[in-house]
């Protein structure tokens, strides 16, 4: 591997990005214009309806985010000549052949320029509806291998996916078919078809579009529970890498497979967040006052990794694997290197606003205590139906006042009785994670930017130099409740 110096190796080069108003992007597209002002052009992708409204989502939704700010300080008033001096926004969509860019002398651009494509691009949404998340996270996956292999000078496509099962998680691809569970008779034109087929009958009947949402949104959940996958996410993004594996030819691909992303670790200054990500919600709840429990194993370990480190392990495979057609997969995360214990969320939650409580409503610090353990889904569930349940089914009806009172009461607990049941639904398999992201390939990678000389904290991606406690509680956690309390 050679990589010749990472951030020079991004000089005149000419890069596409998809997915750019997502968290991930937004870090990479600052950090490459920080750090290696000569690249010769970034073209972001952004689903808008024509070439200006795509130049003002840019401009709202991506770079005045807080993300840009030191590039802001850096440029002055100058800011926005450089970013439209080096930057072209792309009407477009992943869903679409040609993702869905109307400018043909744009697009031809694009082909005869581009030589490295980063696929950020995807409906992370858990439950989303199946074939929405069919159309974005497998379909569009397709679609932009075949948009790569229009481009005479790519060097890589590099693909930033998933993974998830129980056990030892290998940096190897899925093909085409394969299940998490053994189950024979995965197919996604099969897929596509079921999804069809059963929005005919839905549209025949006369369902609202709402009811629509629902029905394909339990139907998502329940195709990738039977083959293995705990959610519609992570199914569709896997049947992606399937058509990836399939279709590739000799087009130079990496795979990226992040595990839960965090805040940033140093750059472009510690603590950004964007979007409440997976133990966010729990941060943010408990910050709140209004999380009295805690669903988890505290012996635990789980995966997570700073955005920026993510973003550094991009930034490195891109210059380490330019010009090879081959597929590589890398996971990043610290499962094996450093893994982050459970018992620092609950610990750290309950220590960081004691000291350091939220302002509620009334302008009164909001209170917080230690909340109750529950080690397994059975005992969390017999505990929300004895808490909220059975004593409202116990009360006696007095009189017609009091009945509607108890029916506007019990119709009121069912809904967030229900509403709490169906999210622990969708997060157990987290909170209850048994999985181990093996990153030998990774290791590699950084092993030999050490022998190459590239020992650079500019672009580090060891998760052992981490001080999970020291992270979470100086840094983490403050990025959750500036960016996401506020």
């Amino acid at each position: 591997m050679d990589f010749g110096g990472i951030a020079n190796s991004f000089e005149n080069k000419c890069i596409l990005v998809t997915g750019c108003t997502g968290f991930l992007a937004k870090i990479f597209v600052e950090k490459l214009l920080r750090v290696q002002p000569n690249v010769k052009k970034l073209f972001l992708l952004l689903r808008a309806t024509n070439d200006e409204n795509a130049r003002h989502r840019l401009r709202n939704d991506v770079m005045e985010k807080e993300v840009f700010r030191l590039l802001r300080e850096k440029y002055g008033e100058g800011f926005y000549a450089f970013i439209w001096d080096k930057v072209t926004p792309v009407s477009g969509d992943i869903a679409y052949e040609n993702l869905g860019i109307k400018d043909i002398s744009l697009k031809e651009e694009m082909w005869r320029e581009i030589s490295v494509i980063l696929n950020v691009a995807a409906t992370t949404n858990f439950a989303e509806r199946y074939d929405v998340s069919l159309i974005v996270n497998t379909l569009g996956a397709k679609h932009v291998l075949e948009f790569a292999k229009k481009c005479v000078k790519l060097n890589m496509l590099l693909h930033v996916s998933t993974g998830e099962k129980a056990g030892l998680i290998l940096e190897k691809p899925f093909q085409m078919g394969e299940t998490l569970n053994g189950r024979t008779g995965l197919d996604i034109v099969a897929e596509m078809k079921v999804v069809e087929e059963r929005l005919k009958e839905l549209r025949a009947d006369g369902v609202t579009k709402k009811g629509e949402t629902v029905v394909m949104k339990e139907l998502g959940m329940k195709r990738a529970r039977l083959f293995g996958w705990p959610n519609t996410y992570v199914f569709t993004k896997a049947m992606g890498e399937m058509l990836l594996e399939r279709l590739r030819e000799n087009v130079p691909l990496v795979i990226i497979r992040p595990t839960i992303i965090t805040s940033t670790y140093k750059e472009p200054f510690p603590g950004w967040i964007e979007g409440t990500r997976t133990i966010d919600s729990i941060i943010v709840g408990y910050g709140k006052g209004n999380l009295t429990c805690f669903l988890g194993d505290r012996r635990q370990t789980t995966d997570v990794i700073p955005g920026d480190m993510v973003v550094n392990a991009m930034m490195v495979t891109m210059v380490a694997h330019s010009h090879q057609p081959s597929r590589f997969i890398y996971h990043i995360g610290s499962s094996v290197q450093n893994p982050f214990c459970i018992s620092l969320l609950e610990d750290g939650c309950y220590r960081y606003f004691s000291k350091n409580p939220c302002i509620g409503g009334d302008g009164k610090p909001i209170r917080v205590s230690r909340v109750t353990v529950f080690s397994t889904m059975a005992s969390f569930r017999t505990y929300m139906t004895l808490r909220y349940m059975l004593p409202l089914k116990g009360l006696g009806i007095a009189n017609a006042a009091f009945c509607r009172l108890f029916h506007r009461l019990y119709n009121d607990h069912s809904r967030k009785y229900n509403f709490v049941m169906r999210l622990m639904d969708l997060y157990e398999p987290y909170l209850f994670f048994k999985g181990c992201f093996d990153d030998l390939n990774t290791e590699r990678l950084r092993v030999a930017m050490k022998d190459d000389g590239m020992v650079d904290d500019m672009f580090c991606f060891d998760p052992k130099c981490i001080n999970w406690e020291d992270y979470f509680m100086k840094v983490h956690i403050p990025g959750v409740v500036k960016y996401q309390i506020k």
